[in-house]
């Protein structure tokens, strides 16, 4: 393999495996603000014990996640520098922003919450709470914008060689596809949090653990957790799609296994894409859907590959078609989940149905899965530019690094993230088992039982 394709395969394992951690403090940090106001509100201690246990697993996260994320900085400036080089007189802005004002904010109140509860008191704390969720969402828009500036180029201006700087910032930054993808994002990230809250509950109840905290748990967990489902379907989801259409249309065509450019377009829910022959095998359709979703009309005519030249069509069209198909498939059996779960909930009888405790327990992977698969589909949608339509992902590598050094580099990524990820899951377990303890100091009015 040539360099470039080294250079590809070490970016899209060490930002996958990144992103497992930060997906999940995103989402807690929404629901530690949410129980810390619970706890306010309600006076009932159990919400700050279950506050100061997620606070752990959030901190768990946050280092992991700083320590995987470390790497792909370097790559920028390692296999990545033509691409540097380039682009880096605008997204060097946001990626700056990030990591001074939105990094150190989420890691200053991270130490407060953490560390300062006693002193700051309970409105102090949720006040820290309260920032480390600012700082966490906020630096998940600055990456977003600077990921839909290559997905979708707005406030640029460009150099006769090439060189592109920013020329509108307020454009740049409120670019509307940064805007929809990250809700849609969040929503995701919400879901991961709240069904990893719930899956530990759940544990708990079927455990016979900690009943009271668990039973409260899992009822912000179900409740938050269908809203974020209910918000990924519509309206970030559709915008987003519609988004793809309007500006990435062969993505589309590639996403949706689609050949011939046809009006009423049919949606795929299953088949096989045939690239040799341009075509889609075996195939369930759902006559027209496409066409109403892609552009609000069921007489829409959606654009096909044919149309488009064989060099501008995404590098991996199979890859692209099933991550596509994965992140809908899973994301719809979560939705149903969370909505029979819902329905427990309402009729008070959740805490004792133990197949759907069950179900709850082991689902906990599968926002994991769609998230990878999701994020699967939009950068493997954008090829073959790393720059939509301006500049090709060919032209944006590093000449001077040999693809043995990648190589190498890659094998040692990966040794050093599987003993860190045998640590996390080692913590992990023991911040389980360790469960929603009190202070020392306080006697909660509702004790763990």
């Amino acid at each position: 393999m040539d360099a470039l394709l080294w250079a590809r395969l070490q970016f899209a394992f060490t930002i996958t495996y990144h992103y497992l951690f930060p997906q999940l403090t995103m989402g807690l940090a929404l629901l530690l603000v949410v129980m810390k106001a619970l706890a306010l509100r309600t006076e009932d201690e159990r919400w700050n014990d279950l506050a100061r246990f997620w606070g752990h697993v959030f901190a768990l996260n946050f280092a992991v996640g700083v320590v995987t994320g470390i790497p792909l900085e370097f790559q920028f400036g390692t296999n990545w520098a033509r691409f540097s080089s380039a682009a880096g007189g605008v997204v060097g802005f946001t990626l700056a922003m990030e990591g001074l004002f939105a990094f150190f904010a989420e890691s200053t109140f991270l130490g407060l919450f953490l560390f300062g509860e006693k002193k700051l008191g309970p409105r102090g704390h949720f006040f820290a709470a309260f920032m480390v969720f600012a700082g966490s969402w906020l630096s998940g828009y600055f990456i977003i914008v600077t990921n839909a500036f290559m997905q979708h180029p707005v406030g640029y201006a460009r150099s006769p060689d090439g060189v592109f700087s920013l020329a509108d910032f307020e454009t740049y930054v409120f670019n509307p596809w940064a805007i929809w993808e990250y809700a849609h994002t969040m929503t995701a990230a919400v879901i991961t949090g709240a069904m990893v809250v719930a899956s530990i509950a759940a544990f708990w109840l079927l455990e016979g653990k900690y009943t009271g905290h668990a039973r409260a748990a899992l009822r912000l967990a179900v409740i938050a957790g269908l809203v974020a489902a209910v918000l990924q379907l519509f309206p970030t989801g559709d915008r987003q799609g519609k988004l793809v259409a309007q500006y990435q249309p062969i993505a589309l065509a590639a996403m949706e296994g689609k050949f011939e450019s046809t009006a009423r377009a049919e949606m795929a829910i299953v088949g096989q894409p045939n690239v040799e022959e341009r075509r889609l095998e075996n195939p369930i359709v759902v006559p027209g859907v496409l066409s109403f979703l892609a552009y609000g009309s069921f007489g829409a005519t959606v654009v096909g590959l044919n149309d488009a030249p064989r060099d501008e069509w995404p590098d991996n069209v199979e890859l692209l078609y099933f991550a596509y198909h994965i992140m809908v498939g899973i994301g719809t059996l979560l939705f149903a989940l969370l909505g029979l779960a819902a329905l427990l909930l309402w009729r008070g009888t959740l805490h004792r149905s133990r197949p759907v405790l069950w179900m709850l327990m082991l689902a906990f992977p599968f926002p994991y899965i769609a998230t990878t698969a999701g994020w699967t589909t939009a950068e493997l949608g954008r090829q073959p530019w790393i720059v939509y339509g301006l500049l090709r992902t060919s032209q944006a590598s590093s000449t001077s690094v040999a693809a043995g050094d990648v190589a190498f580099t890659t094998l040692g990524f990966m040794g050093l993230y599987l003993l860190v990820g045998i640590l996390f899951v080692v913590l992990f377990l023991r911040q389980i088992a360790r469960g929603p303890l009190p202070l020392p100091e306080t006697s909660p009015a509702h004790p763990a039982t």
